[in-house]
């Protein structure tokens, strides 16, 4: 044999050839395993009986005549949503709750974008008035009502010091019809500014540095910047914040308990006091469902809006 001869391996039989064997079935693509849905099984469960069930539990409940002390319950049809028709402290907490949204919610886009705009840099003065707006919103609505307590107590609190400064007799605004509901909104501004503050500093942080860099170039002066970038970058945000709606309930009930002359009661303290101080439970689910319903098309027409904004 030669130097130049090739080396050729012996041919294995056809017979003793083996397919590779794959470490895995995996199933074809239109092939159906129904133990895939073991995964998602715990998430449906909690959700079916979290969510689902009490929601349908609720319109069937508003539907009857149901005491909770006795457990009597009966078919009353639509009688319960007649009556909240004709209450007066419902229909007039309904207003209240309508009235304490409009105040609120453009207290957290205006201020709660203007602190992000202001604390958006670094610097350890700024990282410190971020914690100090953000640590308010994580106390509970207990330490908050207290608090407040204290400054318009009608002897010694700051209120009072203040107006006897000016030379005026003190007054309290809680026991004021017309004024305490506002006192509320500006007591839940105070308390949960710090998160919408937030929410806008991540998204002005997820703006491109470039586009600013850009519009230097172009000479465009603060303003310009702002309308032009910063606000079209922060529309979703600015959705977020609108549709994430404070509740009037604590603030309420620990401050004025709905008062003077239920001036200042809730659509959810009036659902709790019927559900659970008078046990009307059909009652307080009728008045439940419509709070539901109100929320429901508030959150409906707040995202039509943001949508329409987005596709100009």
């Amino acid at each position: 044999m030669t130097t130049h001869q090739a080396i050729v391996a012996p041919e294995v039989p056809a017979a003793s050839r083996r397919a590779p064997v794959p470490l895995t079935h995996l199933p074809a693509p239109g092939e159906e395993r129904w133990t895939n849905g073991l995964f998602v099984a715990p998430f449906l469960v909690v959700y079916l009986l979290l969510l689902v069930v009490p929601l349908f539990y609720g319109w069937w409940l508003s539907l009857r005549h149901a005491d909770l002390l006795s457990g009597a319950s009966r078919f009353a049809g639509l009688d319960n949503y007649v009556e909240l028709r004709r209450d007066p402290i419902f229909l007039g907490s309904v207003r209240n709750t309508f009235l304490f949204v409009v105040m609120t919610t453009p207290a957290f886009v205006i201020l709660g974008l203007g602190l992000a705009l202001a604390l958006n840099r670094p610097g350890k003065l700024a990282a410190v008035l971020r914690a100090t707006f953000f640590g308010a919103s994580v106390l509970s609505v207990t330490v908050v009502t207290l608090v407040w307590r204290l400054v318009m107590m009608p002897d010694r609190g700051l209120f009072a010091n203040l107006w006897r400064s000016l030379g005026q007799a003190p007054i309290q605004p809680l026991a004021i019809e017309g004024v305490s509901l506002a006192v509320l909104a500006v007591v839940t501004v105070w308390w949960i500014i710090g998160f919408p503050m937030i929410l806008f500093l991540a998204g002005l942080q997820q703006i491109p540095r470039e586009l600013y860099e850009a519009a230097a170039l172009d000479s465009a002066g603060r303003w310009r910047t702002f309308v032009a970038i910063t606000l079209p970058s922060l529309r979703r945000t600015v959705a977020l914040v609108i549709v994430i709606e404070i509740q009037l309930f604590g603030q309420a009930w620990l401050l004025t308990l709905g008062g003077p002359n239920n001036s200042s009661r809730s659509i959810v303290q009036f659902i709790y006091e019927k559900g659970f101080r008078e046990w009307r439970l059909g009652y307080s689910a009728a008045a439940a469902q419509v709070l539901f319903v109100l929320m429901l098309i508030g959150v409906l027409v707040q995202m039509r809006i943001a949508r329409q904004r987005e596709a100009r």
